[in-house]
C-alpha cells in the first residue's frame, strides 16, 4: 500500500520538501504538535489518508529549479523570438529545471540519509518573493534583448498581445510536460507491480524503467513529434503562400519571379518573395558609393518551385544562367534558415561592396522556422546546402579561369549549419571558394567547432572574410 500523502505519478524521488521533499512523517512517528504543523503548512498540503492524490501539486526544490532555469530562457537568441515561441521555450526550460530541482533534492536526501519533510511556510514565502523579482527582471531584460536583436536584424514584426500571452503559454507547456512526466512515473509503478508477480522486485523495477523509457521514446519520436511537425507544417505552409506588406513582384529580368524568369513568382514562398522583391537598386548603390553601379542579380527557388532539393538547386542555377549571374564579378551562394529566410543585411552589404556587379542565389528547404527545423529538418538543411553549392560549383568550374566570378558562400544560424556541409574542412573551403561568411553558427556545427577548438592560442573565434 502506498504511503499516505505521496502523490501519484511524481517524478523519480519527487516529494514536496524544503530540500526536495513534502511527505508528512511516517504513520509510526509521533505527531509534531499543532505549532509545528502550522509552521510547516505550505501552499499544497499533502492529502489526508484515504483521499485521492493530486497530480498537479508542486514541490519547493522543483519550483526553485523551474524558476532559475526558466529565467535563463530569456537570454539572447541568434534570431528574434515572438511571444508564442518565447512562451514555449520558457515552459520547456522551466519543466527541465523542475526535474533537475527534484533530482538534486533526491540526491541531497540520499547523502543526508533522511526521509522527506514538508517545507516551512516561510520557505515558500521566500520563494514567492524571489520568483516575483526574478521573473520581472528576466522578462524585462528578455524584451530589451529581443528589441536589440530585432533592430540588428531589421525585423519590424512585434506583437504586444503575444508577448503578454507568453507567460500563459509557458504555464500551459510546463503543466503539460509535468503531467506527462508524472504519467510516465505512474506507468512505471504499474508495470513494476505487474512484473513483480513473476520476477524479483529489483528486476521488475529495472525492466519497468527500460520498457517505459523505450515506449516514451517511440511515442515522442514517432507519434507526438510527427504530429507536431505536421501541425507546424500546415500552419507555416499557409503563411508561405502570402506576401509581406510592401513587397511587389520584380519588374526586372534580373530577379527570380520577374519577366522571363524560369521560377514563377507565386512559387517563391513568403521569404523568397521578400528576397527577390526587395534590396538596393543600381541607383541606391550609386548614391551610397558615389560610383557607377550595376543592378544586382537575385535568384531564388522556393519549395513550390520544384519537387526536391536537387531539383530546386538545378532550377536556381538555370535561372542564374538566364539572368547572367555567371558573368558578374562576384557570386554569392546563400544557405537559408529553416523557413527560407535570407538576412537582408547580409545580401545588401554584399551588393553595396561589389558595386552591384554581383549575383546571389538561394533555395528554400522548409516551411518551418530555424528552431523547429533544427529538431526535425537538420538533414534537409544539409542536403540543401550541399545541393546548391554543388550545382553552382559544377557550372562555375566549367568556365575559363579568367572568366569566373569570385565565389563566396554565406549562411546564418541554421543556414551556416547547412552551408558548411558542402566542405570537408578548412582546405576544402579555401580551395573551392574565395571567401565565406557564416554568422551565428550553432555549437553543433562541425566545422565551426573544429575551427574554434583548434584556433591559434589567444586568437578570437570570429574571423573577417576577405573580399
Amino acid at each position: 500500500m502506498d504511503t499516505p500523502g505521496t502523490p501519484v505519478g511524481s517524478l523519480p524521488g519527487e516529494h514536496p520538501d524544503v530540500a526536495g521533499t513534502a511527505e508528512p512523517a511516517r504513520a509510526d512517528q509521533p505527531p509534531a504538535g499543532p505549532q509545528a504543523a502550522d509552521e510547516a503548512e505550505g501552499p499544497q498540503p499533502s492529502p489526508e489518508p484515504g483521499k485521492p492524490r493530486r497530480l498537479l501539486y508542486v514541490t519547493l526544490p522543483g519550483c526553485w529549479g523551474a524558476l532559475v532555469v526558466g529565467c535563463l530562457s530569456f537570454t539572447p537568441s541568434l534570431l528574434p523570438r515572438g511571444g508564442i515561441v518565447q512562451g514555449v521555450i520558457w515552459g520547456i526550460t522551466a519543466a527541465i529545471g523542475y526535474g533537475l530541482g527534484v533530482l538534486f533534492a533526491w540526491i541531497w536526501r540520499a547523502f543526508a540519509d533522511r526521509e522527506p519533510r514538508r517545507p516551512l511556510r516561510r520557505s515558500w514565502l521566500v520563494f514567492f518573493i524571489s520568483a516575483a523579482v526574478l521573473i520581472v527582471v528576466s522578462f524585462g531584460l528578455g524584451q530589451y534583448w529581443q528589441y536589440q536583436i530585432r533592430k540588428l536584424m531589421g525585423v519590424t514584426d512585434y506583437s504586444i498581445p503575444l508577448v503578454i500571452a507568453s507567460p500563459f503559454v509557458a504555464a500551459a507547456v510546463f503543466c503539460l510536460l509535468l503531467l506527462i512526466g508524472r504519467g510516465l512515473r505512474g506507468l512505471y509503478r504499474w508495470a513494476a507491480n505487474l512484473l513483480s508477480r513473476w520476477i524479483g522486485r529489483r528486476a521488475a523495477k529495472a525492466a519497468s524503467w527500460i520498457v517505459v523509457a523505450g515506449l516514451a521514446y517511440l511515442v515522442v519520436s514517432g507519434l507526438l513529434l510527427q504530429g507536431f511537425v505536421n501541425v507546424m507544417n500546415s500552419a507555416y505552409s499557409v503563411r508561405d503562400t502570402t506576401t509581406a506588406e510592401g513587397v511587389k513582384q520584380p519588374t526586372t529580368s534580373l530577379r527570380s519571379g520577374g519577366p522571363g524568369s524560369l521560377v514563377p513568382w507565386d512559387t517563391l514562398g513568403y521569404q523568397g518573395r521578400k528576397f527577390a522583391g526587395t534590396g538596393p537598386s543600381a541607383g541606391d548603390i550609386e548614391k551610397f558609393t558615389g560610383q557607377p553601379a550595376t543592378q544586382p542579380i537575385r535568384v531564388y527557388a522556393g519549395l513550390a518551385s520544384a519537387s526536391d532539393g536537387q531539383s530546386r538547386a538545378a532550377l536556381a542555377v538555370l535561372d542564374l544562367q538566364r539572368a547572367g549571374g555567371f558573368g558578374r564579378k562576384d557570386l554569392l551562394v546563400v544557405t537559408t534558415t529553416g523557413s527560407g529566410w535570407v538576412d537582408p543585411a547580409l545580401v545588401d552589404s554584399f551588393e553595396y561592396l561589389s558595386g552591384g556587379d554581383c549575383a546571389t542565389v538561394a533555395i528554400q528547404y522548409s516551411y518551418l522556422p530555424s528552431w523547429i527545423s533544427y529538431l526535425v529538418d537538420q538533414s534537409k538543411a544539409r542536403e540543401a546546402g550541399r545541393a546548391l553549392f554543388d550545382a553552382v560549383y559544377g557550372d562555375w568550374s566549367q568556365l575559363p579561369q579568367g572568366q569566373r566570378p569570385r565565389l563566396f558562400v554565406a549562411g546564418e544560424s541554421l543556414g551556416s549549419f547547412g552551408g558548411e556541409t558542402a566542405f570537408s574542412g578548412e582546405y576544402s573551403m579555401a580551395n573551392l571558394t574565395d571567401g565565406a561568411l557564416f554568422t551565428g553558427p550553432p555549437n553543433f556545427n562541425t566545422l565551426f567547432r573544429e575551427f574554434s577548438d583548434h584556433r591559434d592560442p589567444g586568437s578570437p573565434e570570429a574571423c573577417v572574410p576577405q573580399m
